[in-house]
């Protein structure tokens, strides 16, 4: 894993985003997929919200996503398997970069067609705990056509990226606007925040 770790650290040295085309391996992908698929027929995603505590609210012109928060006391050995993986990723963080790291959430997100989310920041202007974010994506056999792209805002040159299954995108939290574009197919990811 060490060399997936290093492209993610790399390109964000290099870009201010990191990239690592297959730091999730098919087998995941597929068990982390179907397991969603479970939580949607049971009706346990909620619509994703702007803004936090107080601030919360749901607005469907800037955001319309679906989302379900993981955990490892939901004992799932999937979502177990991921998150113990965010747990390697802090120690090298921490360990290379000293990022002092200390915590991290992570959630499923679900766009249906039709479905985006508008340009924003990830770190709330009266909390600065989400130092980097994190997306990884499990959408098989995507393709141009299908859209959902992760477009990241850059001063020269805007970035859109594919939501190809396996792939991780990671940077700092407060640094880069960026937006998802309307996707003409089910999207999904991991998406999640590592935190001081």
């Amino acid at each position: 894993m060490e060399k997936r770790y290093e492209d993610l650290i790399a390109g964000y040295i290099k870009n201010k985003i990191g990239i690592s085309e297959h730091f999730l391996n098919d087998d995941l992908c597929e068990h982390l997929r179907t397991n969603l698929k479970v939580l949607q027929e049971k009706k346990l995603l909620q619509n994703a919200g702007i803004g936090n505590d107080n601030s919360l609210n749901h607005n469907t012109l800037i955001r319309r996503d679906s989302i379900y928060w993981l955990d490892k006391k939901h004992n799932n050995p999937y979502e177990t398997e991921f998150l113990e993986k965010m747990d390697h990723l802090v120690i090298y963080l921490n360990q290379t970069c000293y990022t002092n790291i200390k915590s991290y959430e992570f959630h499923y997100s679900l766009y249906q067609a039709g479905d985006f989310y508008t340009k924003h920041l990830d770190q709330f202007k009266d909390n600065s705990s989400r130092q980097f974010s994190i997306i990884s994506y499990l959408n098989s056999n995507w393709v141009a056509k299908d859209g959902g792209e992760l477009l990241v805002h850059q001063p020269n040159n805007n970035q859109a990226i594919s939501p190809t299954q396996g792939k991780t995108v990671f940077f700092k939290s407060n640094e880069l606007e960026h937006e998802v574009l309307v996707t003409q197919q089910p999207r999904i990811s991991v998406t999640g925040w590592l935190k001081r």
